[in-house]
């Protein structure tokens, strides 16, 4: 047996690779929801962690290891591979598929595990509207997926959105000096075919809402992507004495996520007219900046929602005038972990804590706007935990069955247990 990987995990050696993946024992298998794919997928415990183990070619395998390896050097939003696993013999010394290794993404599902009845409209448009940021993100690197679909991709909440994650990287290609445009318009309708197929499947199952068109749904991707693509790459032209249309356009693309390395402006000919476009792009300007300032690593959208409110706290208690990095260490340690620590040990699974956060914020604000008062953030905690947290499904890694739907809570469950002890609740309250 011959392993290629960057770091070897010991533990892949403790994996039965003498059996065909369809015998593993179920001691090994990780039950977690799976999408369709084209080859035998399964999910393995490894080191305190889950693995995704998908039997193809070796050429394959190889291929799409390396390239899942260039897109994450270039902060592409992908799954992290972990190695590629060849010459396998069994037991009677017959040949076995050469195996691609990947981690899964925690906190992520497929498409069809979202819901557990049906998917309803606004859910299936912004899937959608997550796979065109993503698929926009890919071609302005220059990378050609040639099979782009929702089984294909990972889904994770991001502050009421979804964030998309490309998993199956086997039919794309990197092409350094760009995608023509014929390249991006066969990606686009590959897409929009595959997601009807894929809703309209949903749809035959019973698992569509019967409010939601597929077609319609599908073709959502394209005018999404459109936007996007004209507002990261399009040449604006307007008079000079407009020259604030400049910091509006890039607050624009800032607003979708995106950072401007660097922008190409030209003077028209008599200096009236100013002409700028942006040069090169990239993405993640939120998740970044706290990244930077707090070292917690969330989504875009749950990276925009926390400095909204880290820059909502410095104005409050007055510490404009302080260094930023003071500020978010400070606010971290008064705000944001005492609400990581108020949620019962039990229940930490059921989302990452960047999302607690926001959905924590949404509901203070529902509450203030219902009593019409102020929520202090203690008391919204409390009521988070008790009337939202404790009825959502667990989204850590092991989810039964794996193949069906997930389940979720019908309200016969015990509900009575605290949300912290009281000595942390306390603590909290007088700094908060």
């Amino acid at each position: 047996m011959s392993i290629t990987a960057a770091t070897v995990d010991p533990g892949l050696l403790d994996l039965p690779w003498d059996l065909p993946l369809d015998l593993w024992p179920d001691e090994t298998i990780a039950a977690l929801p799976k999408g369709i794919s084209r080859h035998l997928v399964r999910f393995v415990h490894l080191s305190g962690y889950v693995a995704a183990v998908k039997e193809t070619s070796e050429e394959l395998a190889r291929s799409e290891y390396d390239m899942l390896r260039t897109l994450q050097r270039m902060d592409v939003p992908c799954v992290d591979p972990l190695a590629v696993i060849t010459n396998r013999v069994g037991t009677e010394g017959e040949f076995l598929q050469p195996v691609l290794v990947t981690r899964h993404l925690r906190f992520s599902l497929p498409y069809r595990a979202l819901y557990s009845q049906t998917l309803r409209p606004d859910t299936a448009t912004r899937l959608v509207d997550a796979l065109a940021v993503l698929l926009v993100r890919l071609h302005i690197i220059g990378f050609f997926w040639g099979d782009v679909s929702l089984s294909n991709t990972l889904f994770r909440r991001d502050a009421g959105s979804f964030a998309a994650y490309l998993v199956d990287a086997e039919t794309g290609k990197l092409y350094p000096g760009g995608l023509s445009n014929g390249q991006r318009e066969n990606d686009l309708e590959i897409a929009r075919v595959n997601i009807a197929g894929e809703l309209l499947d949903l749809e035959a199952g019973g698992r569509l809402d019967e409010n939601a068109d597929p077609v319609a749904v599908s073709d959502g991707i394209v005018a999404q992507y459109r936007m996007l693509w004209k507002e990261l790459t399009g040449t604006e032209q307007f008079a000079a004495s407009e020259r604030w249309r400049i910091n509006d356009r890039v607050e624009r693309l800032n607003d979708l996520g995106f950072d401007i390395e660097e922008l190409a402006i030209k003077t028209a000919e008599g200096g009236t007219q100013v002409r700028i476009q942006p040069k090169v792009v990239d993405a993640g300007h939120h998740q970044r900046r706290l990244l930077r300032l707090t070292g917690i690593d969330a989504g875009e959208n749950q990276a925009r929602r926390l400095l909204n409110d880290l820059d909502a706290y410095r104005a409050r208690n007055g510490r404009d005038e302080l260094d930023e990095e003071m500020v978010a260490h400070e606010w971290v340690s008064k705000v944001f972990e005492p609400v990581v620590r108020a949620i019962p040990r039990e229940l930490r699974g059921r989302l990452e804590p960047a999302e607690v956060f926001h959905q924590l914020l949404e509901h203070r604000w529902f509450m203030a706007q219902q009593q019409e008062r102020s929520i202090s953030l203690p008391e919204a905690t409390t009521a988070y935990v008790n009337d939202v947290l404790r009825h959502r499904r667990d989204e850590r890694l092991l989810i039964n069955p794996p193949t069906t739907s997930i389940p979720v809570l019908d309200g016969s469950e015990d509900l009575a247990e605290p949300v912290a002890d009281d000595d942390v609740v306390e603590d909290w309250r007088a700094n908060v």
